[in-house]
């Protein structure tokens, strides 16, 4: 069977994280704080968290390489009724979700760039279009679906490196923002503020595991998945503080604060009204990327729930080509809905808080595995463990305990997934659907 080569996963990880989060968020995180340093210590933080986590799955994958990420780790590690609910977070809201709101990114920026914008309807229709034609194209073969992405990423990337310095170089006037500790900042980083803050950068951060969804279709995972999990985020880290870097110095808080296209206004303020209007559709263009991806990942949880649960095995169908066109499809389907019904908060909220609750489960469960099965071949161990892990796993913890607190009805509708995953488990159970996957 063809596979992914090494440079079209790091792109897929890449991918699936630059996008909605960081060309949205910052609009949000302005509601409340309004510090340079504490603003950048955010995606610093979160930042060091995906690392943290990053190095933690390195460890899993390269001992489990199997496709599905957490769907595999947490059968393996738990039991198959948590595996399977993973993976019923991982195909509704862990994928679909994000999908949509990169989808709805991709067409609120496209729309700024046109003068006079585009009525909500149209955007919705240009979002579920994109959707639509990713689909036929990572429907087809890998070296299609391979070839787009890496395309794709690698444009991306130097245009934000290009946007960043050509923003820098034209703005007329710097912001007067301080990017270094003032008085009462410390006392922000430890405030309830900071900590729903991070469930925004933790969302834009998210898809640095995205290469333990494919490991099954990876040349040598156990050599080359450490590597890809770990440059893959830095790079993002970086890319990440630069942006917003960039946004603050040249755009005014107050412009800023509350809104969706934060990427468009700070083009707008440092290049002119046409320059913002044409750097507004270039952003647009890039969000491409990463629906591509997570057009790519997400499947690969589907398709091997399709293969451990003889129930839904039309999900692990494959066309000539190896790939799961028909997961893609159901995917791909369920982000349509997502568009359709949902306003772009509720599902940020809604997704950054269950994907950090998933997250957390597999993380802890590298402790779960050592204790289990110490004589396990792990051709990679977590670099500085256990001091990696439990850093992700404080710092998560409490972003989701701030979570509970500030935004009781998007964390209530995340348990109610989850306990709605329960009872489809425990239903195909009940009727001896569902086996163990191979160890």
């Amino acid at each position: 069977m063809r596979k992914f080569r090494h440079t079209t996963i790091t792109a897929v990880v890449i991918a699936n994280m630059v996008g909605t989060g960081v060309f949205t968020s910052l609009g949000f995180q302005l509601l409340n704080i309004r510090s340079g340093f504490v603003l950048l210590m955010l995606w610093a933080v979160g930042g060091v968290v995906a690392l943290c986590g990053a190095m933690t799955y390195a460890e899993l994958g390269a001992a489990m390489p199997r496709s599905g990420g957490e769907y595999n780790f947490l059968t393996r590690i738990y039991h198959p009724a948590i595996g399977f609910v993973s993976g019923w977070v991982s195909a509704t809201v862990g994928f679909a979700g994000p999908t949509a709101l990169a989808a709805m990114t991709f067409a609120a920026y496209a729309s700024s760039a046109l003068p006079g914008g585009v009525d909500p309807l149209a955007q919705k229709a240009l979002a579920c279009s994109l959707i639509l034609l990713l689909t036929m194209v990572h429907g087809s073969t890998r070296r299609n679906s391979g070839g787009l992405q890496v395309m794709f990423t690698v444009l991306k990337v130097a245009v934000i490196v290009l946007f960043c310095i050509g923003a820098l170089w034209w703005a007329d006037v710097a912001e007067p923002v301080r990017f270094t500790p003032a008085a009462g900042d410390l006392g922000l980083l430890s405030s309830g503020a900071f900590a729903v803050s991070l469930i925004y950068v933790s969302y834009a951060y998210t898809g640095w595991n995205a290469a333990t969804y494919l490991s099954g279709e990876l040349e040598n995972p156990q050599r080359t998945l450490p590597w890809i999990l770990g440059g893959g985020t830095l790079l993002v880290m970086l890319l990440y503080l630069a942006l917003n870097y960039v946004f603050l110095r040249v755009a005014p808080m107050d412009t800023l604060s509350g809104q969706v296209e934060v990427g468009y206004i700070a083009a707008d303020a440092a290049f002119g009204e046409a320059g913002g209007r044409f750097s507004g559709l270039i952003l647009s263009l890039l969000l491409i990327s990463t629906v591509s991806a997570m057009t790519i990942a997400g499947p690969r949880v589907l398709q091997v729930i399709g293969q451990d649960v003889r129930g839904l095995g039309a999900l692990a169908r494959t066309n000539r080509d190896g790939v799961p066109a028909t997961a893609i499809l159901v995917q791909s389907s369920l982000a349509i809905l997502f568009i359709l019904t949902s306003s772009f908060e509720s599902v940020l909220v809604f997704a950054g808080f269950i994907l950090a609750l998933n997250s957390f489960a597999t993380v802890l469960g590298v402790f779960v595995l050592r204790i289990r099965q110490p004589d396990l071949p792990r051709p990679f161990k977590t670099f500085a463990y256990p001091l990696t892990p439990l850093l992700y796993l404080a710092l998560t913890a409490w972003t989701l305990v701030f979570v509970l607190l500030d935004k009781p009805a998007e964390s209530m509708l995340g348990l109610g997934v989850i306990a709605a995953g329960l009872a489809i488990y425990a239903v195909f159970a009940r009727k001896g659907y569902h086996q163990r996957p191979p160890e």
